[in-house]
């Protein structure tokens, strides 16, 4: 009898080791999913900085080109509320 009870035992905690293994495989799984998914977007975001950083210097070289004085005019105000909101 205390033979079948330590066999019952042994049998059950293997499976709870099982089961717990294959949680730890699902989590880790989840977790590298996850990793990978804010990765991505990452990548993605950067590469969408760079090409609005590229359009916004296109932008100004053509501003400062074509119409000096109203950049120099708008910078002045964008340093100006900038400094505004600094002191703040």
């Amino acid at each position: 009898m205390a033979q079948s009870t330590y066999g019952q035992a042994s049998d059950q905690i293997s499976d709870l080791k099982d089961k717990a293994t294959d949680q730890f495989g699902h989590a880790a799984e989840r977790a590298e999913g996850m990793v990978n998914r804010v990765a991505d977007q990452s990548r993605e975001a950067s590469e969408r900085m760079q090409e609005m950083a590229g359009n916004f210097k296109g932008a100004l070289d053509r501003s400062i080109k074509d119409q000096p004085i109203s950049t120099l005019v708008v910078a002045a105000l964008v340093g100006f509320v900038l400094g505004a909101l600094w002191k703040s």
